[in-house]
């Protein structure tokens, strides 16, 4: 992928090297501490590529996705803009997603309003409550921003056996997928579905959500090449082989336990391959409703 001298976005805060708001201790869930190790484990089929994080936190507490707080954390203030490659390289990707999702927001008469992107270390606040690297990058739509700890490559790279820039850039398609759906109104359609759901139904409409989101990152992989020609011999290959290995079924077998399709939250490796490949095919958002489809 030839990234470097492209244009970085102006939405990215870099918040490495302050505390985040997260202070010291162990990081909680429903009021209960895990330690880091713990939370890892609780995760595992939704560690990575992160829905709301209060969603996540709800189902590892052993029950349905907790309503919405009366009183949101504040989220993290405007932080430095990033000078080391790995935040260069986030910086150019997200600028990228900027230009496809504007010109493809303006082909159907609408204004795209772009997330905020924020680097951070160990821990986070959030509009959403307070983030952790365990749960993996995650968007909020309470404050409309990506959060991602660097330190998630390396995990990508040595621990799942991803490796590869674009396999990289993927992960914040896949986020900012899901941020297009918040503009969309996808997302509050389904946080009040979800309130009104068993936890296996939940689970399964998690699923809709997340392999929409691979599908828009194919979307947005499509008009990126179409701009800019910047994809290079096997980095689709990295994308979708960074689908294979986090998808629930490939995570699960992995944590030595056994696969439980009602357990659920983000797809099977294929279906994720399988969307990523269908946005990009030919770029439509049309391609990508997954709520309408009985086949995933």
């Amino acid at each position: 992928m030839k990234w470097e001298g492209q244009r970085e976005s102006d939405n990215v805060d870099d918040l490495r090297g302050s505390d985040g708001g997260g202070g010291g201790g162990g990081f909680s869930i429903g009021g209960g501490g895990l330690s880091l190790g713990g939370v890892v484990l609780a995760l595992v089929a939704g560690w990575i590529f992160g829905i709301n994080p209060m969603t996540l936190l709800g189902m590892a507490d052993g029950g349905r996705a907790p309503a919405a707080p009366h009183q949101q954390t504040a989220p993290a203030a405007p932080g430095t803009h990033p000078k080391d490659d790995g935040g260069k390289f986030v910086s150019i990707v997200l600028a990228d997603t900027e230009e496809v999702w504007t010109r493809v927001f303006q082909a159907s008469g609408q204004t795209y309003q772009p997330p905020r992107l924020a680097l951070f270390t160990n821990r986070v606040q959030t509009a959403c409550g307070r983030g952790a690297s365990a749960m993996g990058p995650f968007y909020c739509p309470g404050d409309s921003r990506v959060y991602i700890d660097l330190s998630f490559y390396r995990t990508l790279r040595d621990r799942l056996g991803a490796p590869g820039d674009f396999a990289q850039a993927y992960v914040i398609a896949h986020e900012v997928g899901h941020h297009v759906q918040h503009l969309l109104g996808v997302t509050d359609k389904v946080d009040a579905l979800r309130r009104r759901q068993s936890e296996r139904e939940a689970n399964a409409t998690s699923v809709r959500v997340e392999l929409q989101a691979d599908c828009l990152a194919g979307v947005w992989a499509y008009h990126s090449q179409q701009s800019k020609g910047w994809l290079e011999a096997g980095d689709i290959d990295e994308a979708l082989n960074a689908a294979s290995k986090i998808g629930d079924d490939t995570l699960q077998r992995r944590s030595g336990g056994d696969v439980v399709p009602e357990s659920f939250t983000h797809g099977t490796s294929e279906q994720r391959q399988r969307w990523f490949k269908r946005g990009l095919a030919q770029g439509s958002i049309r391609d990508c409703d997954t709520f309408q489809t009985r086949s995933l």
